[in-house]
């Protein structure tokens, strides 16, 4: 730790180095790449300012100060949007604390909560239909598969290769994903669809979802699959995205059960507040309430 706290300035080795320790803290490999390359955006910061050169004077050596850590956020509450810049912060954080400078951290800004979701971002069950019957009109029974596996069980993307060939006979997946395990719910209509999938395709084993060298399909794959089915079925692009079915499967859970503990279990959740985000509503659904209400007489 001593050898770490003397890296007074960012070299390519020192990034090396805190990308192989975020590896072996069995961090995603999205959040080691979006880590390391937030880093260097502090890096690139510091070379701006003339703080990360590697000469051996007393000034250069100040560089990983509280202070210089506090001009980088203001900065980048200058230029990004408070959610990107906290994402960003939380990089450096646990750059510093790989580091064991944790005096230098620094606290996230606060955001208000956000009440309601945006209409325009919001898949809904018509956009859903849509987009599996364009993956039929293609004969892309594979996505028709994926995406109805991901409606149905609000699993992520980085937990689809967890739906194997041995999960459909249990009638349930165990997921092993950023160092924690849970069980995935598969529902009788699921398994007994995705059976007659796997015979008609020879898949007889492992992973359900793979390419045509047998490799899990990874979220690049599924993203830009998602984005052609998008335009055949003309539903807008900025709602065609992985993660937005599995806030479709929740709002639809939580529309029938209004039983937010249970989906919280199934989604996978260590936080109700968490789980609370995916059951937001748009604005439309509480002024009809509102309006139900007849308080207002003239």
């Amino acid at each position: 730790m001593e050898e770490r706290k003397n890296m007074n300035f960012i070299t390519d080795e020192v990034l090396n180095r805190y990308e192989q320790y975020l590896k072996e803290e069995e961090k995603g490999r999205a959040t080691v790449e979006k880590y390391v390359r937030d880093v260097r955006k502090f890096r690139e910061y510091l070379n701006l300012s003339g703080r990360n050169k590697s000469d051996k004077t007393e000034s250069d050596s100040k560089r990983f100060d509280k202070e210089t850590v506090l001009e980088y956020k203001q900065y980048l509450n200058e230029h990004y949007k408070t959610t990107s810049a906290n994402s960003m912060l939380a990089a450096i954080n646990s750059f510093f604390e790989y580091l064991g400078c944790e005096e230098y951290k620094v606290k996230l800004f606060r955001i208000q909560r956000i009440l309601f979701s945006e209409p325009e971002r919001e898949l809904t069950e018509k956009d859903y239909e849509r987009l599996v019957r364009a993956a039929e009109r293609k004969s892309d029974s594979r996505m028709s598969m994926l995406l109805q596996t991901i409606g149905s069980t609000g699993i992520r993307i980085s937990e689809l290769r967890f739906i194997t060939v041995e999960s459909l006979a249990a009638g349930r997946a165990n997921i092993y994903n950023k160092g924690k395990s849970r069980v995935a719910l598969l529902s009788v209509e699921l398994t007994r669809m995705l059976k007659k999938y796997c015979k008609k395709v020879g898949i007889t084993q492992g992973s359900i979802f793979i390419t045509k060298s047998g490799k899990p399909m990874d979220r690049s794959n599924i993203s830009k699959k998602m984005k052609e089915l998008g335009r055949e079925a003309g539903v807008d692009e900025r709602k065609v995205f992985p993660h937005n079915f599995r806030h479709l499967f929740a709002r639809i859970f939580y529309r029938i059960e209004k039983d937010v503990v249970r989906l919280m279990d199934l989604l996978g959740h260590s936080s109700i507040n968490t789980t609370r985000i995916y059951t937001m509503t748009t604005e439309e659904q509480p002024r009809r309430q509102m309006s139900r209400m007849k308080m207002v007489l003239g």
